[in-house]
Order: structure tokens, then sequence, then C-alpha cells
């Protein structure tokens, strides 16, 4: 849920749905500079790939692509709460980010659901964000953080490589694009998502910019237990993406190696927003819920 004083200083207006990043990015919230930057380099990182980057609104898009690759066996359907058939998804309480080829297909997503929990928090809301509602399915939770995620939170999800394109680094690229659109468009406190425990066990929280982890949440009556929670507060995106610029989108650019994600020389950072800077007008489902 999302009510508008929750990002007073940004008009209440429809943003165009599936505008190339940067063009539809307006930091509002959070360090511009870095932002900027940041969005700047990665837009220049995915084009060293023959790839483009798109925010997206239309989640009847996304159950197509996803009943589509779900066919194929190449992703598991949505849960609930990115599933526009079972709850209400728009451009107030959720977005997602597409990667795109050069025939305009889908080959990446990464996506997130806003909740204003103020008042409550993730151990209290876990099972009606699960499922869409609470109707007494029940969730166990001994995860010490779930107490602690509250006030403005963003639950990431939808975290999906088509398998033809993995190995490419976009694991560590799109979703690290979402979470700092997310912190750039809304006063954000928290961004988490689900993992098993065994691939919090080998570490890939971490690829995808999350320092913390904390286990565990169960849904009874579904395929999903011992989950583990990777989270980030705003602070911690914010130096996740410093470290990130340094190491992975670096000032020079460098050989393009196959597989590997080419680095990028960040051109000059705008000082209030990256919108209309051109005029162009989700990794597997297998180490993350999708």
């Amino acid at each position: 849920m999302l009510i508008e004083t929750l990002n007073p200083v940004h008009p209440v207006t429809i943003p165009e749905n599936n505008l190339r990043l940067p063009d539809a990015v307006t930091v509002v919230h959070g360090p511009r500079r870095l932002l900027a930057r940041f969005f700047i380099a990665g837009d220049r990182a995915a084009r060293q790939l023959g790839l483009h980057l798109r925010v997206r609104y239309d989640f009847d898009e996304l159950l197509f692509l996803n009943q589509q690759e779900v066919a194929r066996g190449n992703w598991r359907p949505l849960l609930d709460m990115f599933n526009v058939e079972h709850a209400t998804l728009n451009y107030e309480n959720a977005f997602w980010v597409s990667c795109e080829n050069a025939n305009g297909e889908i080959v990446a997503t990464f996506g997130g659901r806003l909740y204003n929990w103020r008042n409550t928090n993730l151990a209290e809301q876990a099972c009606a964000m699960f499922h869409g509602e609470d109707r007494g399915q029940g969730c166990i939770i001994t995860a010490e953080a779930a107490t602690r995620i509250s006030g403005i939170v963003i639950a990431a999800g939808i975290a999906w490589v088509r398998p033809d394109y993995r190995r490419r680094h976009l694991s560590r690229l799109v979703p690290r694009i979402g979470k700092a659109y997310a912190c750039a468009h809304w006063p954000v406190d928290w961004i988490f998502g689900y993992v098993t425990s065994e691939h919090a066990r080998i570490g890939m929280p971490a690829s995808y910019g999350h320092r913390n982890v904390s286990h565990s949440v169960t849904y009874p009556g579904t395929p999903w237990a011992d989950l583990a929670i990777a989270y980030s507060s705003a602070d911690d995106v914010y130096d996740d993406i410093t470290s990130f610029l340094d190491s992975e989108l670096s000032p020079a650019i460098s050989s393009q190696a196959e597989g590997g994600l080419a680095a990028v020389s960040p051109p000059t950072v705008l000082e209030h927003n990256v919108t209309k800077i051109s005029s162009d007008g989700v990794f597997q489902g297998s180490s993350s819920l999708s």
C-alpha cells in the first residue's frame, strides 16, 4: 500500500511506462550524484553487452512473460504479490526492470513491491504479503530481522535471467539497478528478498548486493520452507553501489571478456536528476523466489 504523503515533494503524476534507463529515473531521494552516476554507468554497462534496461509498470506483460517462460521450463510461477491476477499492482506501489536484447526479447528481470509498514513490520505482515492477504494460511518466522524490517519497505523479487544469458553477470547488475531505482523513487528504509537457506549458505545474497541475512521463514503448505531473509537498509544500498561502481563499473573501459560484465567510463553526473538524458523513445528463479 502507498499513501501520497510518502512522496510529498514528488508530483503525483502517472510515470510513462517502459522508458529506457536512465530516461525513466528522477532522483527524488538519496544521494543524487551517486545515484545519477550509477544509473548512467549501469545503462552503459548493459549497452556494452548489447542490452537495454527499462523501467516498467505493466504487470500484465510481466505475467505474460512469466507464463511463457514457465511453459518452457525456464522460470517459476510468480508469487501472488507480483501476480496482477492476485494483487493490485501499479506505478504507485510496484515496478519492474526489464533487460532486453537487440531483438526486443526480455532476457532478465527484477522487481520491487512497496509496503508502508510504518506501524508494523515484516514479522506481522509476512503472511499477507506472501499470499496477497492473510486468510490464516500461516507463517512460521524465527528470523530476528523480521521484527526490525519496518517503515517504508521494498520487497524484492521476480529476479530472473534467461538461461542463454546467464554467466554474463546480469544477476549482479540488474538487481542493483532495481534497488537503486526504488531508493531514488521512494523514501525507503529497508529492501529485502527471500532466498533459500542453501543459497544463503553459498553466499548468493552478496552477489545481489545484500550484506545481511537472517534465518528463517517458512510458509506451511507451500514449497517454500526454511527461507532466509536477505536485506539491506537504504544506506547499505548506497554503500554497495559505491563499491560496485569502483570494482565492476570502473572508470576504465576494460576488454569485454566473454560472459563478463563490461566496465564503463561514467560521464559527468547531473545535479538533480537523470531523466530525459537521451531521446530514445527478474537471475534464475532457482537462486531466489521469483
